[in-house]
């Protein structure tokens, strides 16, 4: 057995050694297919060491909790044989380990005599410039950037163009440098692309070109010399270089020691997929974002590729509408697909084999992208993903798992990635903190869009464009990464089929749930089983022991859109899940859930307005977050139990289970969600409610459950005294507390509040006269569906309020005009306010006065009104 041990703990060492080969292997400029496929494989040995160590490590929660491994491995015989064939796996994987060792060394060594020279990175990866051509969709923006390029400035002026692959930078960047105003305003035009690995002195000889003849001796110059020769020259002339595609802020740096010195007649326009580079290139201006183009300039596109003008056979432009329509507006994916379909159209032909085509091509878009010989496509965002950094690579490919078209939410995705292992540790910052890095990283590289902003900044929900997406997929699935494969049926068959997923990692499934668990998969090695789909789909009998029975080493199960009926039986199976999503129609979670000691996120939907936990939460160590919709009935606390030190989210606890002992084992809440009768709770003569001691809680929500009979029983007739709430607390939550208006002043004495959020009758009362209270603190407030009549309030109430919403209060006749004197104010948003927005633009045309009297304090006030004014 020791010996056992020692092997497991070689396996990992050796486990560790690779992963810094397959990272070492990205960041090679000598690509061969030999070494790739040693990559390949070397990644193959890894997936199957990591397994084997989960299972090692696992046996002992399997088996006991309290009692050692070692000490009681001979005393069973299933545990024994397991132990064994364990044993044989380590064998085997060992020999290959020494394989692989072996042909690495081997191949290292031919590297070393080899005297390559060029760019480097893999195969085929360069793209030759977009050929001029169809520019549809740019006049505006053209426009817009002519005008920063003419405008007279005291130095050298920078202008950035900004997005994604395929968006269209360098055709944009191509039409500028061609316009006659710029042709006349700009005597010297010059075009540097910046590949991924240039070389200054190429580039500053690309420039020297315009000007001089290039000899011997200019080639034997160094970058320093060429570099004052170029200033030399520039420092002369109205110039405008364009420089396409800089990768990143140090390419910048690199260069711009030429154009320092430049006179105020010199512009520089760089195209950029990195938000950073623009921002280095100059912070006095705002980098300009390439936008998609709309549906109707993606179909005029389309139609100038195929048919040369704008002129498509009528029984072709509802297929040709819906082909433009999904490609999401990106020019390259137009222009690809556009070549597909000139291939595919005859004018000659029976216009019915036309429509045939047509339409096949309008039901699987990016297989026909494929389809391209120069893979175009392919290519352009493979430069991105071939640029990124290790640790953000398998993240990227991880959006493959989400359905097209998907509003991601930022804290699902965010634990997934944690629970995979995506994010490394860090020791200034949590894991959550990082993640949070690694995601605003692809968004600056334009690799992902912003869907909605929490009102602090943060990412509430993101995006990726659906050509991304299939790249993620293609990628993820390729046997380079077998990293992620999406089941879809094609013609009655799924695919991949349920006999081929014994090396599948992870699985994602958005339609034909049921179909696919009735035919009994089996994925032995599988790490994660997501399923988004919009079909409701419940599991009854049998398929609910399905998915542990298939997928025994499971680490995420993302099944929200799957309703249970019953737990399975066999969810004990998963031990090694870290996060685990269900739904269920269930009143109780089974005690046997104390056994998944790996889980770090726990939430649970359920029919049920209540929840009984049997488990005991606190053997779950590495627990940091249970949510469920319910209110749930926490199980009475050992005195045995130790606190969770990682426990940083309880959303949905009962009024009830909010007990002093409960507390001292979470001392590290961040977040808190209480929900049920909340009238015992938050008397102000009960004990309770104190939450003083929670040093860390940042975020409470109060949700009372409304009693049928009698209804005075739920009623709150107060708030506990502000000492009781936490001293930190800056975000806090009220729904259906229906409080009489004089008690939301005891909330203004929460000197760090900054987001209020009254929802759904929080309080009630014709009028609310705020008096002497202050917020002094208070940023955000949300006021929804309440009976307000009458608002009484001035500017100094509300000192530092920036953004105010009003939803559904429709009987609240004004907003006090006393808001437009707080400085800060920018947002006013209503919903179904209707009474209250006569007076919402007295305070937009206040706040414009404000502007107009150049307040330095003021930035803008945004006016948002729906249903919208007729």
């Amino acid at each position: 057995m020791a010996d056992l041990k020692e092997q497991v703990e070689r396996l990992k060492m050796n486990v560790r050694v690779f992963k810094a080969f397959l990272k070492d292997t990205i960041y090679q400029k000598r690509w061969t297919e030999e070494r790739l496929e040693l990559a390949s494989q070397m990644r193959h040995v890894v997936y199957k060491a990591e397994d084997i160590i989960d299972a090692f490590m696992m046996q002992p929660a399997a088996d006991s909790e309290t009692k050692s491994y070692f000490t009681r491995a001979s005393g069973s015989g299933t545990q024994a044989k397991l132990l064994r064939g364990i044993a044989r796996d380590v064998e085997t994987i060992g020999a290959n380990v020494r394989r692989i060792y072996s042909k690495m060394n081997s191949t290292d060594d031919h590297f070393a005599n080899l005297n390559l020279i060029g760019d480097g990175g893999p195969p085929g990866s360069k793209v030759p410039l977009l050929q001029q051509g169809n520019v549809v969709g740019f006049e505006d923006e053209a426009e817009m950037l002519i005008e920063y390029l003419l405008e007279e400035t005291q130095q050298l002026d920078v202008v950035s163009i900004v997005g994604m692959p395929g968006l269209g930078k360098t055709t944009l960047a191509g039409k500028i440098f061609r316009d006659p105003v710029i042709q006349y305003k700009f005597p010297v035009r010059i075009w540097v692309y910046i590949s991924q690995e240039f070389k200054k002195k190429d580039v500053f000889l690309a420039i020297l070109r315009q000007f001089e003849r290039m000899d011997e001796g200019m080639y034997c110059k160094s970058d320093q010399e060429l570099a004052q020769l170029v200033a030399a020259h520039l420092r002369r002339e109205n110039f405008l270089i364009v420089m396409d595609d800089i990768w990143t802020s140090a390419d910048w740096y690199k260069l711009q020691i030429a154009l320092l010195e430049s006179t105020k007649k010199g512009k520089v326009l760089i195209t950029t997929r990195h938000v950073e580079v623009a921002q280095h290139a100059n912070r006095r201006r705002i980098p300009h974002n390439l936008r998609l183009l709309t549906q109707n300039e993606s179909w005029l596109l389309l139609q100038y590729e195929v048919f040369a003008r704008p002129e498509c056979p009528p029984e072709l432009e509802f297929l040709g509408k819906l082909i433009a329509e999904q490609c999401c507006g990106l020019p390259l994916a137009i222009v690809v697909i556009g070549g597909i379909l000139t291939k595919k159209f005859k004018a000659t032909d029976n216009m019915s084999r036309n429509v045939h085509a047509w339409t096949r091509v309008s039901e699987n878009i990016s297989t026909y992208l494929d389809e391209d010989p120069e893979r175009r496509m392919a290519k352009t965002i493979a430069l991105s993903y071939d640029k990124l950094p290790y640790h953000l690579r398998a993240c990227f490919l991880y959006f493959g798992i989400f359905p097209e078209g998907f509003e991601i939410p930022v804290q699902k995705l965010i634990r997934m990635w944690i629970a995979e292992g995506f994010v490394q540790q860090n020791v200034d910052l949590s894991l959550e903190a990082v993640a949070e890095d690694y995601l605003e990283e692809l968004i600056n590289r334009n690799l992902l869009t912003v869907d909605k902003r929490r009102f602090k900044g943060g990412i509430k929900t993101c995006r990726i464009h659906n050509m991304l997406r299939a790249f993620c997929k293609n990628e993820a699935r390729s046997k380079k990464e077998n990293f992620l494969q999406e089941v879809k049926r094609y013609d009655g068959e799924f695919e991949p089929s349920v006999t081929s997923l014994e090396t599948c990692r992870r699985l994602c499934i958005h339609s034909d749930v049921l179909k696919f668990l009735s035919s009994q998969p089996h994925g032995p090695r599988l790490h994660s089983f997501v399923c988004f789909s919009k079909e409701n789909i419940t599991l009854e009998g049998q398929d609910i022991s399905t998915i542990p029975a298939a997928f025994k080493m499971l680490r995420v199960l993302e099944t929200m859109s799957i309703k249970f009926a019953r737990i399975p039986s066999n969810m004990d199976h998963l031990l090694h899940l870290r996060y685990l999503t269900l739904s269920l129609n269930v009143e109780s979670l089974p005690e046997y859930f104390s056994k998944f000691c790996n889980l770090q996120t726990l939430i649970i939907y359920t029919t049920s307005r209540t929840l009984e936990i049997k488990a005991n939460i606190w053997k779950m160590i590495h627990l940091n977050l249970l949510k469920t919709n319910a209110s749930a009935n926490m199980p009475k606390i050992e005195k045995s139990s130790k606190a969770n030190e990682y426990l940083q989210t309880l959303d949905g606890i009962s009024p009830q289970s909010c007990k002093k002992e409960l507390f001292e084992r979470a001392r590290n809440l961040k977040k808190l969600g209480i929900r049920g009768q909340l009238a015992v709770l938050l008397d102000d003569n009960n004990r309770s409610f104190n939450l003083a001691k929670l040093g860390y809680l940042v975020e409470l929500k109060l949700q009372n459950d409304v009693c049928i009979n009698p209804p005075s029983r739920c009623q709150l007739h107060g708030l506990p005294s502000p000492f009781k709430f936490p001293p930190k607390l800056k975000t806090l939550t009220l729904s259906y507390t229906s409080l009489d208006c004089v008690h939301i002043s005891i909330l203004g004495m929460l000197e760090k509040l900054e987001v209020l959020k009254l929802k759904d009758k929080a309080f009630m009362g014709d009028c609310w006269e705020v008096g002497r209270t202050r917020f002094p603190s208070l940023k955000f407030l949300h006021i929804g569906r309440t009976n307000l009549v009458t608002w009484v309030a001035l500017g100094h109430h509300f000192p530092k309020l920036r953004s105010l919403e009003l939803h559904n209060c429709d009987q609240l006749r004004e907003i006090p005009i006393g808001l437009a004197d707080a400085p800060y104010f920018l947002a006013l948003d209503l919903c179904h306010s209707k009474l209250a927005v006569a007076s919402a633009k007295k305070i937009q045309k206040a706040k414009q006065k404000k502007q107009e009297e150049q307040n330095p304090l003021f930035n803008g006030f945004k006016l948002s009104v729906f249903p919208p004014e007729e």
